[in-house]
């Protein structure tokens, strides 16, 4: 049985509409508005209908409920006829009359309502084409702060055709490139869809070429205009507005991309690629930008910022553009990073006269010291004063010496391995490490290793999201092992990484 603490307060339509009556229900209106849409008829009156054995007016009706939201959690439900409004009969009453009455309750908002089932919402809705369907109540409360900006826009000559293009640029992240005519069409759009919603204008049109100073002040009025209504959430998030803002295939003629990369040394590094630029065409453009050798280019990847803490190496044929600008939300200055990719401690120590090599190990090292990844063993207090020193061959000398250094540790996850509890696991080139934690992560004393040598296969799991993998001990029969993990391809590569690099210690295979 569950705890007495944990109730379930979401209510399921076939419990409700068991009562089969109207019910009066409360609601507060929170950060996300009332998170319901009215629709209804656009007259007054009309003909007589059936519900649940009693006969009503036309009713206006509950066309959508935003999940989790206030009027979720006061148990309204989609399809839901609204009989009163504040403790004023509705029946019969117009679209108009029933919003007003919305919007002049303040942030509290009483409904009485009747549920109907839902095999029978066709035969009491209005035809939505029809013109006696009114628009829907749609709630525009709902406020939110996006770093969107046009500071820019260049000239375009394309088939012959001169234009002038404006950048738009999410949090600094440029997202795409419109035409003036593309804004306006956008904006008739909108308000095609958004009926009765106030939207702010648009610049006018000019017949004559237009001066840098006029193309500015355009400039500002469009950017003006699109913070405006991308604020709104329910337009912001509306697939209209979604679709504007991607990115198409003309853009990449429109003008290339500048991608930001974190470093290391958590300083940024800006490349130009192409908008389609692949993963191993951006790490190229990068190598490049900064003159990495050529061995230190084999010992390091680009990686996307999943969590605090936690990065996932990125696919070769993956689009870090594409990832750099729909995590526009995420505190730092980019998600992509450039990491090590390494786990052979040999081929590091080789690179000891490549200084821009050792920067990146040492400040990768300090990162994970700080991070907990990497066991100080008493040797805190010594690594303190190096990095005060600025002395990272020193600090690479002590801190190699550790365990954890060089080891992939990823989140805490569930595996078979357990009955119960979650595990962290580790990979390193000694051995691949399972460590028992608690379900909020809190490592316990518990943990399993399985040397290379132990493992006979790997596999990834897409619809299982699971890492599986089959190890054999000596004497006894071989054992596969599933780790149910969204890294799990990220775990795989990892694998292929160790079987590589133990290929190199044989002198079998050379690096690319």
């Amino acid at each position: 049985m569950a705890d007495d603490s944990e109730v379930d307060l979401s209510h399921s339509k076939e419990e409700i509409t068991q009562s089969s009556g109207p019910r009066t229900v409360t609601i507060a209106k929170t950060d996300t508005g009332f998170g319901f849409n009215v629709r209804g008829q656009v007259n007054e009156g009309g003909q007589l209908k059936s519900i649940n054995g009693e006969l009503y007016a036309p009713l206006q009706h509950v066309s959508a409920v935003l999940s989790g939201g206030a009027a979720h959690t006061a148990g309204i439900c989609r399809g839901d006829r609204i009989l009163e409004v504040n403790n004023v009969s509705v029946e019969g009453g117009t679209h108009k009359q029933v919003v007003d009455l919305i919007k002049s309750g303040g942030d509290s908002l009483t409904l009485t309502v009747i549920s109907v089932p839902e095999e029978i919402h066709d035969s009491l809705d209005p035809n939505e084409d029809d013109d006696s369907s009114g628009p829907a109540y749609i709630d525009y409360s709902e406020k939110r702060s996006l770093p969107i900006s046009i500071p820019d826009y260049n000239t375009i000559e394309r088939h012959g055709e001169k234009f002038v293009v404006y950048n738009i640029y999410m949090a600094g992240r440029h997202l795409c490139s419109r035409r003036y005519k593309e804004f306006d069409e956008l904006h008739s759009s909108l308000k095609r869809e958004f009926v009765d919603y106030p939207f702010p204008k648009m610049p006018g049109k000019w017949p004559f070429k237009m001066k840098e100073q006029k193309l500015d002040s355009r400039r500002r009025g469009i950017e003006l205009f699109l913070e405006k209504v991308c604020a709104v959430r329910v337009i912001g998030e509306s697939e209209m507005m979604q679709e504007f803002l991607a990115a198409t295939e003309s853009d990449s003629a429109y003008c290339d991309v500048e991608l930001k990369v974190l470093l290391p040394d958590k300083s940024i590094a800006t490349v130009t690629v192409k908008r389609t630029s692949t993963s191993q065409d951006v790490y190229q453009a990068l190598v490049s930008k900064l003159l990495i050798s050529q061995e230190a280019a084999q010992c390091f990847a680009l990686f996307e910022t999943i969590e605090y803490n936690f990065e996932r190496k990125l696919q070769e044929d993956e689009l870090p553009h594409t990832i750099y600008i729909q995590n526009y939300n995420t505190s730092e200055a980019t998600c992509i990073a450039l990491k090590r990719w390494l786990f052979t401690l040999s081929k590091e120590i080789a690179l000891e006269k490549d200084s821009l090599a050792v920067n990146f190990f040492y400040s990768q090292a300090v990162e994970n010291v700080n991070r907990n990844n990497i066991d100080t063993e008493g040797k805190l207090y010594d690594l303190k004063a190096l990095q005060k020193d600025d002395k990272k061959l020193e600090y690479l000398k002590i801190v190699r010496q550790l365990d954890g250094y060089g080891e992939i540790v990823f989140p805490h996850c569930h595996s078979d391995a357990r009955k119960e509890g979650r595990v962290i696991t580790k990979v390193g080139l000694e051995s691949f490490k399972l460590v028992a934690c608690k379900e909020d992560g809190t490592s316990e004393n518990q943990v399993i290793e399985f040397p290379w040598e132990s493992m006979v296969q790997y596999e990834c799991n897409e619809e299982g999201e699971s890492f599986n993998f089959e190890y054999e001990r000596s004497g006894k029969k071989a054992r596969w092992v599933r780790i149910y993990t969204p890294h799990y391809v990220f775990m795989s590569d990892c694998f292929s990484r160790i079987m590589d690099e133990l290929k190199w210690q044989e002198g079998s295979e050379a690096p690319d």
